[in-house]
């Protein structure tokens, strides 16, 4: 082994490490940010080592999408406003998965030239990570574009989608046999790239936007596992130990996830939740007829003379870009003596951990961030639960309407409150399509209008209460 082997072994070594601490890190938010600085510094490593490994082949190359794409990413990672964190997440991630696939289209055709040898040891991971990263990329646009309402975030159904989608997968699978079996054409492989980028976009439409923090965690795990695949056919070691990290992470967070929903992976998949329709939830289903509304100074009134308050932050908080009016409001009520904590569901929001970024955003304390079995034991002794927009995670028929499509999800506890304020636009219901009968309950009060200026006239009047 040469001296530059040794250095090089050794760099991705540590950049390894590096990202093993990262991950460690990440787990709490209290070093969350030190995580991202480890893993940060572990990727400059790895590109600096990578820029001096022998499979460069050339400088300029490197070169001309280091000056393109590093703008890029630097702008559009400065001007992405927090609330649209989910969507960025979702287009970087697709990123990931076209890259992938493209360096392995690069070794097929190194392979077509002859520089590399036609064995199935040299294919098959061209063609897996070929089949993974394409899939990766066209279902993370798919999201994307849910997310950034450039479609319906509603799942998009058809006749015999099923069998469609079966039909594709066979193509794929037979494709890939044709090639690993030596038919090595270009328009084998590009049919194998066009129809994997099909499924992709095919296996997203059907899923709603409430299930986007699962599908956006899958296909996270989808990039890291083609990227490991892209590791073996380049022969690269940092690329085999990063992709599996992000894989192996990315599969423990779907799992998670799918978990605080109580509902299967195949369900969240295949089930097409959120394209029911309103009233769905059963008998108890919101009709608006038993609401009661209430005024910004009646709920002051109310959180200034509280003992315990607990905020539930939702998608609605995020929306209205309402997290430093609630840290605010959450500011004057200590203020007053008043014990404030925040419950925080694990899939609340579009992504995962979405709460916690927008909340940690605006300066909120870690030790005020209350996860689902830490927070729920507490709302029996708990004078008042400000929900944020929050639909889905609140709705107590999860509990008690055996016929509601989110039956069976554990849920935030709200309704144990002595009195729930929810703020809210309108009845609408939420993204999962589905009524809340917690708006009917004689405990409720509901305060309509933006997030943000309802928060922030609560605040002014708390603070002058």
């Amino acid at each position: 082994m040469t001296t530059t082997q040794i250095v090089l072994t050794a760099a991705y070594l540590v950049t390894a490490i590096l990202f093993i601490l990262g991950l460690k890190f990440l787990s709490s938010p209290k070093t969350a940010r030190r995580g991202n600085l480890l893993a940060m510094f572990g990727m400059l490593i790895a590109v600096a080592a990578t820029c001096f490994d022998t499979h460069i082949l050339s400088w300029r190359d490197i070169l001309i999408g280091a000056v393109i794409g590093a703008p890029i990413g630097f702008v559009s990672a400065r001007l992405v406003k927090m609330t649209a964190m989910p969507q960025m997440v979702a287009l970087f991630n697709g990123a990931g998965g076209g890259a992938a696939a493209l360096v392995s289209s690069g070794e097929f055709l190194k392979v077509l030239s002859g520089q590399t040898p036609a064995s199935w040891v040299t294919l098959l991971p061209i063609v897996l990570s070929t089949i993974i990263g394409c899939i990766s990329f066209a279902g993370s646009l798919i999201a994307f574009a849910k997310l950034q309402e450039l479609m319906t975030g509603r799942p998009i159904t058809y006749t015999g989608q099923q069998v469609v989608n079966a039909l594709v997968l066979i193509a794929i699978l037979a494709l890939a046999g044709l090639v690993l079996t030596g038919h090595l054409t270009p328009s084998l492989f590009g049919g194998l790239a066009a129809a994997s980028l099909l499924l992709g976009v095919l296996g997203v439409l059907p899923i709603g936007g409430a299930d986007m923090p699962v599908v956006i965690s899958l296909l996270n795990s989808f990039t890291g596992v083609a990227v490991a695949i892209t590791g073996f056919a380049l022969s690269s070691t940092v690329l085999i130990i990063s992709g599996t990290l992000v894989g192996a992470s990315g599969t423990l967070l779907t799992m998670l996830m799918a978990t605080a929903m109580n509902r299967s992976l195949t369900n969240v998949l295949f089930g097409a939740f959120g394209s029911v329709k309103a009233g769905a939830a059963g008998p108890a289903a919101a009709s608006g007829a038993g609401v009661r509304s209430a005024s910004v100074e009646d709920v002051a009134t109310l959180l200034a003379y509280s003992r315990k308050v607990i905020i539930v932050p939702g998608y609605g908080m995020a929306v209205a870009q309402a997290q430093h009016a609630v840290r605010e409001l959450a500011q004057n009520l200590e203020k007053r003596g008043v014990e404030v904590a925040f419950a925080i569901h694990p899939v609340a929001g579009r992504m995962p951990g979405h709460m916690n970024v927008l909340l940690a955003e605006a300066n909120v304390p870690y030790d005020q961030l209350k996860e689902m079995d830490e927070i729920n034991p507490q709302f029996e002794h708990t004078d008042v639960a400000l929900v944020i927009g929050a639909n889905d995670v609140t709705n107590p028929a999860a509990r008690n309407v055996p016929n509601s499509p989110i039956y069976g999800m554990p849920i935030l506890d709200v309704d144990k409150a002595q009195h729930v304020i929810v703020l809210k636009r309108s009845m609408n219901p939420g993204f999962a399509g589905i009524d809340n009968p917690l708006y009917e309950n004689p405990k409720t009060m509901m305060l309509f209008g933006d997030a943000k200026d309802s928060v922030s006239k609560l605040a002014a009047a708390v603070q002058s209460a």
